[in-house]
């Protein structure tokens, strides 16, 4: 039941200059943060933690939440100007994005990407006030089974993402799975594939590669096509980004709606569900908005369908996220549990007692997330004018600005060296397999969800050999049942579209 009272208890405990100047701060930095290549959202907010210590628990988490959801968006600032993601929830909005950008549309990819955002955070925001405590108690019916089956479903949008070949997407996503799998192996502790380096033995840094593997490979290429005497900037045709607008007509606008409302259904969800995250929304809603689209066809070439679907898909996530943290105390992504250490550092402890004795604290911040998203896209649209100016800018300058963002990004992840070992080894085997025609997509998709598919299914063995077989394990468990038949019909969804359009023009014919 939907408790009003509260609702309006808590929007006038958010209505402080403390929380406001708060809510302001937190919405902001978290777009800076987002845009800069390796400053994730999970560092933007560990970041803010120490300050936020002589704060009240409302300003303090109220910053630290508007952090979280802008810095998801801002990473798309970057991934569709400069094909540089600023968080790896971003590395789908690039495929798009930066087409959109190389065709003197940035501004419009921006503005898409705004509302997308502001949309899906929104609806997540909302969710989490409505119906928190049911959807929370939904995340605990997961086993490691349905993690398993979600994580496979994930990697059935290889097909999408494969390009021109989908024999080459195919390899470059076995590659990412392989790739995964380096350092210790979670059951037994075995090292593996590390080829006797000790600091491989906690496997390949995500966000190292991510960053090589789009930004480095990315400046790589726009040197090489500048040596070989072609566009010394990023933009193709800047007389298009000159009369470009912040959004595109309302009659292509309005065929976005349904894939904004589709995917942050989906985000949120898939949000919801722990180990997760922005990123696997992202990649999922990709392909359902693919699936759904009537010009499939135009996705990886510059499709503000794409833009709409990643934007929306992962910053649905992030309200999804914080729904089993607040009910549960279960953190839904990495961020979420940075934000769980810093209630307990206000002295909020999940649970039923975030609906009743912190009732006004609780929902002043679920509301505070609410403020933060429409803020977020009032900002973004008004500067995303602005912003895009940044494609047109010549390669000889920007190229450097990227790289050198790029080296300080890595390197303060970790203050670690071999991180920047990392980035520039991926960095030169993404623009190797761009300069072959392979994907660099799948492989970063095959990356994310290399762990969570073999550590989940040989934990679902392991249940299955003490429940009577796998089998009958399965049989007993129905969400993974209908995750299973999701991955048949995802598998199987292009042949039948295709036969059903086959028909549909013979019968139009006739």
């Amino acid at each position: 039941m939907v408790d009003f009272g509260n609702i309006l208890a808590g929007f006038q405990t958010l209505l402080s200059l403390e929380s406001i100047i708060a809510l302001i701060a937190g919405t902001v930095g978290g777009m800076v943060i987002g845009a800069l290549p390796g400053f994730s959202a999970a560092m933007g907010v560990s970041l803010l933690i120490p300050i936020t210590y002589g704060m009240g628990p409302v300003a303090a988490l109220s910053m630290l939440v508007a952090m979280y959801t802008s810095a998801i968006y801002g990473g798309s600032i970057t991934a569709i100007l400069c094909h540089t993601p600023g968080t790896p929830a971003s590395a789908a909005t690039a495929i798009d994005g930066f087409q959109l950008t190389k065709q003197g549309r940035g501004m419009e990819a921006m503005g898409v990407a705004t509302l997308g955002s502001a949309v899906g955070g929104t609806f997540s925001a909302i969710a989490m006030l409505l119906i928190a405590p049911a959807l929370g108690a939904f995340s605990l019916k997961f086993s490691v089974l349905e993690y398993f089956f979600l994580s496979v479903f994930g990697l059935t949008v290889i097909a999408s993402l494969a390009g021109d070949s989908v024999i080459k997407g195919l390899f470059s996503g076995i590659l990412g799975l392989a790739l995964g799998c380096v350092g210790l192996d979670a059951i037994s502790g075995f090292p593996r594939m590390t080829m006797g380096v000790i600091q491989l033995e906690d496997g390949i840094n995500f966000v190292p590669a991510l960053i090589g593997l789009f930004s480095i490979s990315q400046v790589m290429s726009l040197a090489w096509d500048v040596y070989h005497g072609k566009k010394g900037s990023v933009i193709e045709d800047e007389e298009n980004l000159k009369k470009s607008r912040s959004l595109p007509p309302f009659k292509e606008m309005k065929t976005l709606f349904p894939t904004m409302a589709r995917c942050s259904i989906i985000g949120t969800i898939v949000g919801i569900v722990p180990a997760a995250g922005a990123g696997v929304s992202s990649w999922i809603c990709y392909s359902m908005g693919k699936k759904f689209s009537k010009h499939p066809e135009k996705f990886g070439h510059g499709a503000l369908e794409g833009v709409a679907s990643c934007e929306t898909g992962n910053n649905a996530a992030t309200g999804g996220a914080l729904i089993p943290l607040i009910t549960l105390g279960l953190p839904g992504s990495s961020v979420a549990a940075i934000l769980l250490g810093g209630m307990m550092i206000h002295g909020l402890t999940p649970g039923a007692a975030m609906f009743t004795k912190h009732a006004n604290t609780t929902y002043a911040i679920m509301i505070g997330f609410l403020i933060a998203n429409i803020l977020m896209g009032i900002v973004g649209l008004f500067a995303a004018r602005y912003i895009a100016h940044v494609s047109a800018v010549p390669m000889g300058y920007l190229g450097p600005v990227i790289t050198a963002l790029c080296f300080l990004g890595t390197f303060a992840i970790r203050n670690n060296l071999f991180d920047v070992g990392v980035m520039v080894v991926f960095g030169l085997l993404g623009f190797i397999l761009k300069r072959c025609g392979f994907a660099a997509p799948p492989m970063i998709l095959g990356m994310v969800l290399s762990d969570i598919c073999e550590n989940n299914w040989r934990r679902a063995v392991i249940l299955a050999n003490a429940k009577g077989g796998m089998l009958s394990y399965f049989l007993s468990r129905p969400i993974s049942i209908v995750l299973a038949l999701l991955i048949v019909v995802s598998l199987f969804s292009p042949m039948i579209m295709s036969y059903v359009d086959k028909k549909s023009k013979e019968n139009v014919t006739k």
